[in-house]
């Protein structure tokens, strides 16, 4: 009994001193005390494993913020400039290292962007071949469209309203002695003018503003509305007189005067005007029986050194030049060649051009035009047409050259104009100068009723003229002053052809024939056209047109793209490489932090503080609970998944200002033994006696 109740004692005195001593380490509780850690229940590798990655930063969407984000990046990114940013030491050299970073990167986007603009960039290749050539098409016109002598009764009325203005202006009648022969007593005296009276020629004075005198009747009349000079495009009149008709509207409440510095301009303008009309309510097969026959333009004719007539040419009606013939319009299917370079090897024709059937008022020149176009293209005898002299050779030599643009996105080209908004009316092949007429004839028929003339018809469409449309004439200035100044639309609508042929010519004259040469050269062809004219010819009723190839020297000019897609990818990697040591990787890198990952987190952060909102808002109030007095924490106490050691308790910082709590002490009264001799003396007890 007396040696149990001792074991007890010395347990209690250890007990004691271990509650006292604060470097002692505690006795870890036992599992079922503690709750249980995952990180115990590891094997030893796993959990250093789990150590380190608790210990490693958070890496791309799971950034709290976008500087840890960007932080994040800079570490495990293969740019070497954003990595050197962040483990730099130093301020300067940080600053350095952002400087030569945005430098870089501004360098690539700037190269990157001229790579961009330069990808759609086009090289242009000439290529000279010699070879055996296609002969082009000639079409070859009269300048005068139909012989005088049968439409003068057509127009024999505006002949001599034209002769009494002319009278009335210069004081003298027409001088051809054929034409002063001629009596024109049929023509009532007192009888109002027809075609003045529609369009009246007046005569303008700067000293009078706003009056003009009329040709006819001499009245002087109130000139109203504006006033258009057609020889400089101003709205005023500079020389003290000038000639000039009035043009208006159908309510006649519009009107527009067209003046010209000279008379002999308003005379001819005013004089093309009333001839189209009425040319226009002639059928065409009385128009070609009026006009010249192949047998009589064409005289002779050779090609590469063989003999050709009037077979191997086409007919071509034309409104404002008449009856035109083509060769080598690619009749049965072939196309002519030539084989050698030269006048010998092309085309040789001598033309008759019978001076004494032009028109005195309509046409002032005399001789025949040539075109030379492709075998698909429509001649535009008016535009790019060359005149050829009477009683001279015409030689002309030619260089052909062969273009190939290419079509979007590279120019604004169209293959065959099937991408054009404008309907091709004319049975050729496409151009732009088809495009535009087409444009303005279409233009025309919407807005004034009725096609212009000189230009094919439009389907279910009719020529203007005076008896369906009176006023037609004001429109048609009105229409062609606003396709001048691209007003219309046309010239923004239509496209250039992306491929197309072009002869380069090469003109040169000579007297023929020669004095001493016509002696027997005209009485010879005077028996050859014996069954067609009936009279002698002479050296101003003929002309002769040679048409040859210079050579055989064909040049093609080609275009083709400057950059590829994979030169294009070529060029942004060696950028890439040279500015930032960086390649396709890094790019998808850069996407998927600075535009995945850097609005992942914005989102993040704008829908927890939306949640955040609407919880506020959705919670009921409730009244305020009294406060309680908070405890404090000993952080000494927080018990860590790793047990605590001796020297990590060492380290432990107390609480701030509590007792650090612990055992207390126990009663040492309870200790205390009961004896049998109480009044024994303790050992340290002093006798008072001593």
């Amino acid at each position: 009994m007396l040696a149990r109740e001792r074991a007890d004692e010395q347990r209690t005195r250890i007990a004691h001193s271990r509650a006292l001593d604060p470097l002692e380490p505690r006795a870890r509780p036992s599992s079922e005390s503690r709750p249980h850690s995952p990180i115990l229940a590891m094997a030893p590798g796993e959990k250093i494993k789990a150590k380190i990655k608790k210990n490693l930063p958070v890496t791309g969407p799971q950034a709290p913020t976008i500087k840890e984000l960007m932080r994040w990046y800079c570490l495990n990114t293969n740019t070497h400039g954003c990595r050197r940013i962040v483990v730099s030491r130093g301020r300067l050299r940080r600053l350095l290292w952002i400087g030569f970073t945005l430098t870089a990167v501004a360098l690539i986007l700037w190269q990157c962007a001229l790579l961009v603009f330069s990808f759609y960039t086009v090289s242009v290749s000439i290529k000279v071949h010699f070879r055996k050539l296609d002969f082009p098409a000639v079409t070859i016109c009269n300048i005068n469209p139909y012989k005088y002598s049968a439409v003068r009764n057509l127009l024999a009325d505006l002949e001599q309203e034209t002769r009494e203005a002319l009278k009335s202006l210069y004081g003298f009648p027409e001088s051809r002695k054929r034409r002063e022969a001629e009596s024109w007593s049929s023509v009532l005296e007192g009888m109002q003018p027809r075609f003045s009276h529609r369009i009246p020629l007046l005569i303008f004075d700067q000293y009078e503003k706003g009056k003009a005198r009329d040709f006819f009747t001499g009245r002087k009349r109130k000139v109203d509305g504006r006033i258009i000079h057609k020889a400089s495009n101003v709205m005023h009149i500079e020389s003290k007189q000038v000639v000039g008709f009035q043009l208006c509207s159908n309510d006649t409440s519009d009107c527009a005067t067209y003046t010209f510095s000279s008379g002999i301009n308003a005379i001819q303008e005013w004089y093309k005007l009333h001839y189209m009309n009425i040319m226009a309510q002639v059928p065409l097969e009385k128009k070609i029986n009026m006009s010249y026959s192949a047998e009589e333009l064409l005289v002779t004719c050779f090609f590469d050194g063989v003999s050709c007539d009037a077979r191997n040419f086409t007919l071509f009606h034309h409104p404002m030049h008449g009856n035109c013939y083509t060769f080598n319009n690619r009749e049965n299917e072939t196309i002519l060649s030539t084989s050698m370079g030269g006048s010998e090897y092309g085309l040789q024709v001598i033309l008759y051009i019978n001076e004494e059937e032009y028109n005195p008022f309509l046409v002032s020149s005399t001789g025949a035009k040539v075109i030379i176009h492709r075998q698909d293209e429509y001649p535009f005898v008016e535009d790019v047409g060359t005149e050829i002299e009477t009683a001279m050779v015409t030689s002309i030599g030619m260089h052909l050259t062969e273009s190939f643009k290419l079509s979007e996105p590279y120019s604004q080209c169209t293959e065959d104009g099937s991408d054009v908004p404008i309907r091709n009316i004319y049975n050729a092949a496409y151009s732009l100068q088809i495009c535009l007429h087409s444009c303005f004839q279409t233009k025309m028929v919407e807005k004034c009723g009725c096609a212009q003339y000189s230009q094919p018809l439009p389907p279910a469409a009719n020529y203007c003229n005076y008896q369906q449309h009176p006023n037609w004439m004001y429109c048609y200035y009105q229409l062609h002053r606003a396709f001048v100044q691209e007003e219309l639309g046309c010239q923004s609508v239509c496209k250039e052809a992306c491929s197309f042929k072009e002869w380069t010519l090469t003109t040169s004259l000579a007297q023929w024939p020669s004095v001493v040469s016509e002696k027997w050269l005209l009485p010879v062809l005077t028996w050859d056209q014996g069954r067609q004219i009936n009279k002698k010819l002479n050296k101003t009723d003929l002309a002769k047109l040679l048409i040859f190839y210079k050579d055989l020297n064909q040049r093609s000019i080609m275009e083709s793209p400057a950059n590829s897609i994979e030169m294009l990818l070529s060029n942004f990697g060696g950028q890439l490489g040279l500015w930032m040591s960086c390649s396709v990787v890094c790019v998808i890198e850069i996407i998927e932090v600075f535009f995945i990952d850097f609005f992942s987190i914005i989102a993040r952060r704008q829908w927890q503080k939306a949640k955040e909102w609407w919880a506020r808002r959705q919670a009921p109030p409730c009244p305020e609970a009294p406060r309680s007095p908070q405890g404090q924490d000993n952080p000494a106490l927080d018990i860590d998944n790793d047990l605590p050691t001796f020297n990590s308790a060492l380290h432990l910082p107390p609480a701030l200002g509590t007792q650090v709590p612990g055992t207390p002490p126990p009663k040492y009264n309870t200790l205390r033994l009961e004896r049998a001799f109480s009044n024994q003396l303790t050992d340290t007890q002093i006798l008072d006696e001593l």
